[in-house]
């Protein structure tokens, strides 16, 4: 979400022990979690006949089939307390309410999910859940809700962990499976405390449908896809089942070039990150649907062992990223991060890949893989040598399975 002003980090309150009597609902997002998030495109112009036309696109774009399954309000669709402190939906936007809107949803085979913030106000300056985070979290499970994205404006001088343990606390207490999507920027290091609290945690500040570059709003910046990739140096370790590094919502059909979106997918699939669309599914080109309807770069991203890639190899504009699978497999991805398309030759049988993390290695001289083109579908073999042209800002992706003995 953007920030609309300074907000100060600060450590005034004390911060409640976690206790294994209040965890959250651990067999939620045992995958990264995949949908759809209205903020990208619609901001504050949201309503419920924008979520419920959004929730009907996806099953008919065959999109909830390729595993999307959350439709999320974000901000702006809050109206006022009533008298006794319960939060109502903006009646405008929402006279039939969210229950009916979860109802909706839910009759398509989907989930809903709905946004709120750690402050008194939300970063569009709507009721946030400060003082009122049992409160909100009743009303929340009595709406059939499913996902709370969880904010960080308004926050000076609350302390970050206390703020986000109260509210998962708060959503176990009100007995109905949640997934805790944590969207505190990466300013207090949730990796290092939130896999405790939530299923995912932000690891930076809001992303910019861009390449390589900064949008600077003065008191923060929104980030391009690769200023966000580097971000994430030394974050791998923290991800995992049931707890994901969030690099935020895709830009994918929001501006960039189609090699740029498919590069954009193919890194957030790699990285595990959660998979969430931010474009108008109801008005999708074909080739923004192709895109983000690729199965072959979704099943990595879904990938049960659930580790996240790692950057075996760099030099000037091209990376090597490689990541381990189940049943032995691995997935690599080139990336050019150039301005000129790169003519690649990989030579298998001089090169192998070591994960200190999962344990798992690749001697290409000792076993043979296979491999396919997650984008083209083109197919061969670790028997020959790699000769691919990666495109400017581009990627190729491979999946790699093996077969054993070379000879």
């Amino acid at each position: 979400m953007k920030r609309t002003g300074t907000l100060l980090l600060a450590a005034a309150m004390i911060t409640p022990p976690i206790t294994a009597s209040a965890q959250k609902f651990d067999d939620l997002a045992k995958t990264p979690q995949m949908g759809w998030n209205s903020w990208n495109r619609f901001a504050c112009n949201i309503d419920e006949k924008l979520i419920r036309e959004t929730a009907d696109a996806m099953v008919k774009t065959g999109l909830k089939d390729a595993g999307y399954q959350y439709i999320n309000i974000d901000d702006c669709w809050h109206g006022a307390r009533d008298a006794h402190g319960d939060i109502q939906p903006d009646p405008q936007r929402f006279p039939n309410g969210i229950k009916a809107v979860a109802d909706y949803v839910h009759a398509r085979g989907l989930k809903l999910g709905i946004y709120s913030d750690v402050g008194a106000t939300t970063c569009g300056g709507r009721p946030g859940s400060r003082g009122h985070e049992y409160q909100d979290a009743q009303t929340y499970a009595a709406w059939g809700v499913d996902y709370l994205k969880y904010d960080w404006c308004d926050s000076k001088n609350i302390n970050a962990v206390g703020a986000y343990t109260t509210m998962r606390d708060a959503l176990r207490a009100a007995n109905r499976p949640i997934l805790f999507s944590i969207c505190e920027w990466g300013d207090n290091k949730p990796w290092e405390w939130a896999p405790e609290v939530g299923h995912s945690w932000r690891t930076t500040g809001d992303i910019y449908p861009c390449w390589d570059c900064e949008m600077s709003h003065g008191s923060w910046s929104a980030l391009g896809v690769l200023r966000i990739l580097d971000k994430q140096a030394g974050l791998r370790k923290y991800s995992g089942p049931g707890h994901w590094n969030d690099m935020d919502m895709l830009e994918v059909g929001m501006g960039m070039s189609e090699i740029e979106d498919r590069a954009h997918f193919s890194i957030w699939a790699m990285m595990d990150s959660p998979l969430i669309l931010g474009n108008d599914l109801r008005s999708m080109p074909a080739a923004t649907h192709k895109i983000v309807a690729n199965r072959a770069v979704i099943a990595i991203n879904q990938d049960p062992l659930g580790v996240q890639a790692l950057r075996f190899y760099n030099q000037g504009s091209v990376e090597l990223w490689a990541k381990p699978m189940a049943n032995d497999e691995w997935a690599l991805m080139i990336l050019n991060r150039g301005e000129a398309p790169l003519a690649y030759r990989y030579d298998w049988q001089q090169h192998s890949i070591g994960d200190d993390l999962s344990k798992r290695d690749a001697d290409f001289k000792k076993t043979r893989y296979t491999w396919v083109d997650a984008w083209s579908g083109k197919t061969g073999d670790t028997a020959h040598r790699l000769d691919v042209t990666v495109p400017a800002h581009g990627v190729v992706l491979l999946r790699l399975k093996k077969q054993g003995d070379p000879t």
